[in-house]
């Protein structure tokens, strides 16, 4: 798993078999954390305690990954009715939706320094705290710089745990990474694709408000937050990991004196740019998706279910290309495909956005899996944990910060230009370089070969 900044992400959970030759990401990510003196698990106790432990643990991760997304894809789906409420333009628009990749960059970065002086799990608990005060206050913030900030809360709360809820699996199911992450993966990804096709007619059954629709997943991440304040408290079972067991070099720390210098190696470069574009497409798609369909005449309520098509795609593939990833020693030959899915999807919304919406969706889903991609080339482009770690670091903080200024300007070209046929252009330009980064950094080389780390 990376982490949305750590070398741990649920999507590449599945590959988990130890006697299968195509398993050295997860094999590489379960030695991380090795320097690590390990804390007592929930077999501490033995007994029914263990099973009930084992229950709660399993419950809070599926329920903390559901909450992960929500408060952006919710917000997608009525995007024109918050600008309308809040009278934002097109710009600040997309401002709003160029800050989940801010928060990810920024507090992301912070979660290894949070968790080390209060522990993984308390710090988990705080994000679903800060998850469930952000979405509860933004609908009734009263203006748009208000919205912004409890957007942020909200969003700092889903990078911290984003970042640590890996931490929390491998502590917990250090025999079952690859089953509990597949099961992380297929919550976030309910989640994710939920918010975007129910908002919009929860929203109409509550009485038609955009404020009470958004502010109902609150009630959800409130849930959350109930089995993490257990595990918090019963510190006989070991919930609460000691800081010990914080990983210390997620942070690019000098923990590791043999850990290379990033910065000298071209394929960690070229898989920063390769991450902060498809991200940029990402981002995009979840904010401007549902707006582009509903300005070609889709209802609101389909254009949000067309959304949560697009984002469910990335549950099956999610599974599928990691698997091809590691059989191929170049992975140049995936991004090309995924790239061509892309371009013929914005081709798409160009010429028959109405006509073809389903067939748009599904090809967007489809070229949105550069994601997992992206993910499993960090682990195939390093040897070493140590490697794995600062590369995972560097790539995903570059590439969310070069995310930023995507949605932004979509916004910007949409208020200006007053159609999608600019910004629609701009994403599809925005693939080709993204292809080209990927080719390069799907090249079967490690950045200790290019850096000089010894293994």
């Amino acid at each position: 798993m990376v982490r949305d900044g750590t070398a741990n992400h649920p999507m590449i959970g599945p590959m988990s078999s130890e006697a299968n030759p195509d398993t050295r990401i997860e094999q590489t990510a379960a030695r991380a954390p090795a320097r690590v003196a390990p804390a007592p698990g929930p077999a501490a106790d033995g007994g029914g305690r263990t099973v009930w432990f084992t229950r709660l643990v399993m419950i809070g991760i599926v329920l903390a990954a559901f909450n992960l997304r929500p408060a952006i894809t919710s917000l997608g789906a009525l995007l024109e009715e918050v600008r309308t409420g809040l009278g934002m333009s097109g710009t600040v628009a997309g401002l709003l939706t160029s800050v989940p990749a801010l928060c990810f960059a920024l507090f992301g970065l912070a979660a290894p320094r949070l968790a080390r002086r209060f522990g993984p799990g308390a710090v988990v608990l705080a994000g679903m705290i800060a998850i469930t005060a952000g979405l509860l206050i933004r609908p009734f913030a009263g203006g748009t710089a208000g919205f912004l900030a409890a957007s942020a809360l909200a969003l700092m709360g889903i990078a911290v745990s984003n970042v640590l809820m890996p931490v929390i699996v491998k502590r917990y199911f250090p025999d079952r990474v690859g089953s509990m992450t597949g099961l992380y993966s297929m919550a976030l990804a309910v989640g994710t694709s939920a918010a975007a096709a129910v908002t919009v007619p929860l929203t109409q059954a509550l009485g038609g408000g955009w404020r009470v629709g958004l502010g109902f997943w609150a009630l959800l991440a409130a849930v959350a937050v109930l089995p993490w304040l257990a595990l918090v408290r019963d510190r006989r079972g070991g919930a609460l990991p000691a800081p010990a067991s914080a990983p210390a070099p997620a942070a690019g720390g000098g923990a590791d004196r043999r850990a290379p210098r990033i910065t000298r190696s071209p394929t960690a470069w070229a898989l920063a740019c390769f991450f902060g574009l498809q991200a940029t497409g990402a981002y995009i798609t979840m904010g401007w998706m549902p707006q582009i369909f509903r300005d070609a005449g889709v209802p609101a309520g389909t254009a949000g279910v067309l959304l949560a098509t697009t984002m469910v795609m990335g549950v099956p593939l999610a599974f599928v290309i990691p698997r091809l990833a590691t059989r191929l020693s170049s992975q140049g030959p995936i991004v090309v495909v995924l790239g061509a899915c892309g371009l013929t999807g914005y081709a798409g919304l160009l010429t028959a956005p109405a006509a073809g919406a389903w067939a748009w969706a599904l090809l967007l889903g489809i070229s949105n899996c550069a994601f997992p991609l992206a993910l499993t080339m960090i682990g195939l482009r390093s040897r070493t944990p140590a490697g794995v770690v600062r590369l995972s670091a560097f790539a995903q903080s570059t590439g969310y910060l070069i995310s930023i200024p995507g949605p932004l300007l979509v916004g910007a070209l949409y208020q200006h230009s007053g159609g999608w046929e600019l910004p629609i252009t701009l994403m599809a330009g925005l693939l080709v370089p993204q292809i080209v980064f990927g080719v390069l950094a799907g090249r079967d080389r490690t950045i200790e070969d290019e850096t000089g780390m010894r293994d």
